[in-house]
């Protein structure tokens, strides 16, 4: 008796590991498309990785990038379990942004998340309950400028944000905050020359007494659509040591209308 218990319970362990491996479909495609963008002169007064890094992802020329939808899978850890995930991020750039996730078992929602962060302000609705407050928005905003590593011309694009020289190979992205600024630390590799991580203070909780150090790293570049993006990244709390999210890029629509659909919740179209 005791054999066939161990067997069930072998059974169930082995189901429930498959299941968080089974990847979701993707989302539909959004169905506007990125038209003709047009382009400013690359400045030359940057730091010397933020120039290089620029030259290599858009070369003399930056992209007037003002929205983007950007969708793809993933894998997020809820409560000590890693789910496999499947997003669609919505950004009017450096405004607003609508994040949409939904994490799976064996490919089916398990978990919905609807968060926006409008006009300074974030609502992140889970279903265990609702986080909102000043140092929710703290984190948002940060989150805001962070995700334009999917979009990197609008931190020299946008007049409110400058950058600092650090070192060879990093810099200091300024960025602003409601009537303050944060700072952003750009670390840049020694030998390619592209961005890997930004560091940053960010609070971890509603209540949280303390910032905690916020680490985005970009794990892979490479080409999508002809353009040159960050494909492949992960978001670490810096007290849990290992990637909470990791998000792949499958699909990207930059200068597209998302002044309504920013609003809705869910992938409704």
């Amino acid at each position: 008796m005791i054999q066939y218990y161990v067997g069930i319970a072998a059974v169930l362990v082995g189901l429930g590991w498959w299941g968080l491996h089974v990847k979701p479909a993707s989302f539909p495609h959004f169905p506007q498309h990125t038209p003709p963008l047009n382009t400013v002169k690359l400045p030359d007064n940057l730091p010397a990785p933020v120039e290089r890094f620029y030259h290599q992802v858009y070369g003399e020329n930056l992209p007037i990038i003002e929205s983007a939808v950007i969708s793809g899978q993933g894998r997020l850890r809820v409560k000590g379990i890693t789910f496999p995930a499947r997003f669609r991020f919505t950004h009017i750039a450096g405004q607003n942004y609508r994040h949409y996730i939904e994490t799976t078992f064996f490919g089916l929602p398990v978990m919905k998340v609807n968060e926006h962060f409008l006009d300074g302000r974030s609502r992140l609705e889970l279903p265990f309950g609702v986080s909102e407050g000043p140092k929710v928005d703290q984190g948002a905003n940060l989150a805001l400028w962070a995700e334009a590593v999917w979009m990197p011309a609008i931190w020299v694009t946008d007049p409110r944000v400058r950058w600092e020289s650090m070192d060879e190979y990093s810099a200091v992205l300024i960025v602003p905050f409601a009537e303050s600024e944060e700072r952003i630390a750009v670390n840049f590799d020694q030998k390619t020359g592209m961005m890997h991580s930004l560091e940053s203070m960010r609070y971890k909780e509603p209540d949280s007494g303390d910032k905690t150090r916020w680490l985005n790293e970009v794990l892979e570049w490479g080409a999508l659509n002809g353009n040159k993006i960050a494909l492949k990244s992960a978001v670490t709390w810096h007290d849990e040591g290992t990637p909470w999210a990791i998000f792949t890029v499958e699909e990207i629509a930059y200068n597209v209308d998302v002044s309504e659909y920013i609003l809705k919740t869910g992938v409704d179209r």
